[in-house]
């Protein structure tokens, strides 16, 4: 069992890597295109797999997550509250 567990890790790793390719939005993934990743992953298991985790995984500046709408601080920054008035 013992010389079987790293293919094992390796496999799950890749799968993994694989699912997560395929759920990212195309324009929050870094560095490659998303095909070229998977593939990556799928030709190379534990480089491509490392190399998705380290340099491809989206993350908060590539998918967006600073751009949502910011709540206002005050009443009278708020729009709504001021046009009720």
């Amino acid at each position: 069992m013992g010389r079987y567990l790293p293919i094992i890790i390796i496999g799950l790793l890749m799968i993994y890597c694989v699912v997560e390719v395929a759920q990212a939005p195309p324009y929050a993934v870094r560095r490659m295109p998303r095909w070229l990743w998977a593939t990556a992953i799928i030709c190379l298991p534990l480089a491509g797999a490392v190399c998705w985790l380290l340099l491809g995984r989206p993350n908060a500046d590539s998918s967006g997550a600073r751009q949502q709408k910011q709540t206002p601080k005050a009443p009278d920054d708020d729009i709504d509250f001021l046009r009720g008035l």
